[in-house]
């Protein structure tokens, strides 16, 4: 009698303390669960040895990576629902220790051992990126880390992120195409960094050139941008040529530490800071006013989490840390601003886009999703599946205020001279858009 899904069902809403919010259907062809809600697909029971060996969300990453398990129906209601049993019962839900005291929880993971079987767990899918936390964002490290993740392929970015080519959150100003919102993100941070014909930019993981294009054709600057990644370079490069810029962008391979020919009128930051590191963080917004002239403006757009009781207690996201973003850190937006203050910046505007990127992540699933097959066979299923994964769950934690994201805009005022601590900002409240 097949009746692996309703053992297991039972089993996990002992070792939960909570009734399972969606259905399950196991590797014998049983079902168990409420009915109209997404099915929970246990292809194999290799997934409860990854679970019972790396209890949470690495476990079931990497079980998804691998294809044991699967979701049919709605992938956000599923991930939802998930979410609100294992991840977001707040800072003093029961650890799997503690709960483990339990003898009612005991004997659930005893019968959940004997259903999974007595071998050993799977290793990890090859996508995972398998290193020790030491010497982070040193220059050598942060390179193997951008490559991990930007070295995909060209073509496997072209569908999720479309014609834009702008990995970062877009601008919804109005009901339109993404490449619209990212058009309109691009031009919102052109405005705030009052950008004029002449004038140097500086754009720091400049990504495939998409910012460097449009603030060279749009307002006439002088552009440099850098990466890490040699695909975006090539990339980038082959776009500044192909819209006869070549006069007047660079593409760098290079480090934010590495640049010296400064000064720049203007500095543009866009989700590269998630890679900075926490303790890196003081050298790279020291960097970047060393490289403002006086009266310059930085533009950093930036991922933040939500501050922690104890700030002391915070670990990275372990699914991507080992699949998406290795070695990148979230930190309050507050702590940001402190960070680019005392390396001398003023802090004159912070803005929240955080529905904005949740649009923007879903837009991005759509794509993918829609262009699943040719997505595959570039990168292969598990490569597909992470990032499907990640960037549908990452949709939800902006939609649930579990992380957000923000454009603070900072000035390099002058400190000697007549034009002493100006702003070069209006008084009167900006209207970025206008």
């Amino acid at each position: 009698m097949a009746d692996a899904a309703p053992r297991l069902k039972g089993l996990l809403e002992q070792v939960l303390a909570a009734p399972l919010p969606i259905r399950i259907r196991a590797w014998d062809g049983s079902e168990a669960g409420p009915p109209g809600t997404p099915v929970l697909v246990v292809r194999d029971r290799r997934a409860l040895r990854r679970l019972l060996w790396k209890p949470g969300e690495l476990g079931l990453a990497r079980a998804w990576v691998a294809g044991e398990l699967e979701v049919e129906g709605d992938l956000y209601a599923a991930l939802t629902s998930l979410a609100g049993l294992l991840w977001e019962r707040g800072e003093d839900a029961r650890t799997l220790a503690q709960a483990l005291r339990d003898p009612q929880v005991r004997a659930a993971v005893a019968g959940l051992l004997r259903l999974a079987g007595p071998a050993l767990p799977p290793p990890p899918p090859g996508e995972e990126i398998r290193r020790p936390r030491r010497h982070l964002h040193t220059k050598h490290s942060d390179r193997r880390a951008i490559s991990h993740h930007y070295d995909v392929g060209n073509d496997f970015y072209e569908i999720v992120l479309g014609p834009s080519m702008v990995y970062s959150c877009a601008y919804w100003e109005q009901a339109g195409t993404l490449e619209d919102a990212q058009r309109d993100k691009l031009e919102l941070i052109c405005r705030k960094l009052d950008l004029r014909p002449g004038q140097r930019l500086l754009d720091v993981g400049c990504g495939w050139g998409s910012m460097v294009l449009h603030a060279a054709r749009e307002h006439g600057v002088s552009a440099v941008g850098i990466t890490l990644s040699q695909e975006q370079a090539a990339y980038a490069r082959k776009r500044v040529a192909d819209a006869g810029l070549t006069d007047r962008v660079e593409i760098r391979v290079q480090d934010y530490r590495d640049v010296r020919d400064g000064p720049y009128d203007a500095v543009s930051s866009i989700g590269m800071a998630e890679h900075v590191g926490a303790e890196r963080y003081r050298e790279y917004a020291a960097d970047l006013y060393a490289l403002l002239k006086p009266g310059g403006r930085l533009l950093n757009h930036q991922i933040a989490r939500r501050p922690q009781r104890d700030e002391t207690a915070y670990h990275v996201n372990e699914f991507i840390d080992a699949y998406v973003f290795p070695d990148g850190e979230l930190a309050p937006v507050g702590t940001t601003v402190t960070q680019l203050e005392r390396a001398g910046f003023e802090v004159r505007d912070v803005e929240s886009l955080r529905e904005h990127y949740a649009l923007t992540l879903r837009r991005w699933v759509a794509n993918l999703e829609a262009d699943w097959d040719r997505a595959v066979r570039l990168t292969g299923p598990g490569r597909a599946r992470v990032w499907q994964l990640y960037m549908a769950a990452s949709a939800l934690s902006f939609e649930h205020n579990r992380i957000g994201v923000n454009q603070v805009l900072a000035v390099r005022t002058p400190d000697t001279g007549p034009a002493r601590g100006s702003s070069g900002l209006p008084l009167r409240p900006r209207d970025w858009t206008g």
